[in-house]
């Protein structure tokens, strides 16, 4: 059995500076790297994440294994997906090369196939995932987890503080939009942590937040059409100026304005109402009139 005790862990200056000199490492801007360099920020957003021995975790951008390590020592077994050709000689020869229970993958998340590992590594029972993503991937990955219906207990996320704002705040907000609704579509979401810019290197130029995604295992909505109801909150979110009538009859071809007039009013909603004005059961009402 290894002893964790005796491992340099890479959760500060120090260490994480001797590991990129040791191997030359010159941070990607188009991977948006920042590395944590906080160990009590990293074991915060483990514990956060509730993982136990029991967990199969999947990490997405592990970088050079700082969060992975304590993963390791928390999980059962770990995923750990970087895209960087440049980080996995790091990984699995360096930072990672002591834990038996983690697997390096070298690929894009998106282009990966995580039905068949949740499949193959646990069996299809639903996984815990843990990242810390760059703001212009973010949207992607979560929609991806959630679309692809990929079995998950919780996603444990840290990104830009404005983003984590947008996956929480109601009606009414300028952060509202379609990230806020199809979040909270598939999951509870929370704010667990926040983590200033000083914790990273390279340091960005905004603060950083936690936030714990919890899946809803039985849908909390009952929906007849999944792809109408997100067309539909695309559409009402692309231009946010508009009434709901223009933006929607421009962005959806299936939908026309008699329709969604009448819908509208059938509601009770005057038809100068915008998407920013609806809650998420406002929606899915709106999708099921649709539907029919």
């Amino acid at each position: 059995m290894t002893d964790y005790n005796n491992i340099m862990h890479l959760a500060n200056p120090t260490n994480t500076i001797a590991v990129l000199n040791r191997y030359g490492f010159n941070f990607q801007k188009k991977f948006g790297q920042n590395f944590l360099i906080d160990e009590n920020i990293v074991e915060k957003i483990v514990r956060e994440a509730g993982v136990t021995k029991d967990d199969f975790v999947l990490e997405i951008g592990p970088g050079i294994g700082t969060m992975t390590q304590i993963l390791c020592e928390n999980a059962r077994e770990v995923v750990a997906v970087e895209i960087d050709t440049k980080l996995i000689p790091i990984l699995k020869e360096d930072t990672l090369r002591y834990y038996d229970n983690v697997t390096v993958i070298n690929e894009d998340i998106l282009k990966l196939d995580i039905n068949k590992i949740v499949k193959e590594k646990n069996n299809g029972k639903p996984i815990k995932v843990v990242a810390n993503l760059p703001y212009y991937i973010t949207t992607p990955i979560i929609m991806g987890l959630f679309e692809n219906h990929v079995a998950l207990d919780s996603i444990t996320i840290m990104v830009q503080k404005e983003v984590a704002d947008r996956m929480q705040v109601g009606p009414g907000t300028k952060d509202y939009g379609a990230l806020s609704l199809a979040v909270q579509y598939y999951a509870k979401p929370e704010i667990v942590l926040n983590v200033p810019a000083s914790c990273f290197m390279p340091r960005p130029n905004v603060d950083s937040a936690v936030i714990r995604l919890n899946r809803y295992q039985t849908p909390a909505y009952d929906v007849k059409n999944e792809k109408l109801l997100f067309n539909l909150i695309k559409a009402s979110f692309l231009q946010r100026r508009k009434t709901m009538l223009n933006s929607v009859s421009n962005g959806l071809s299936n939908v026309t304005k008699e329709d969604l007039a009448n819908a509208l009013e059938s509601m009770g909603l005057p038809k100068t109402v915008r998407g920013e004005a609806l809650t998420l059961e406002q929606f899915v009402e709106l999708s099921n009139l649709l539907a029919k």
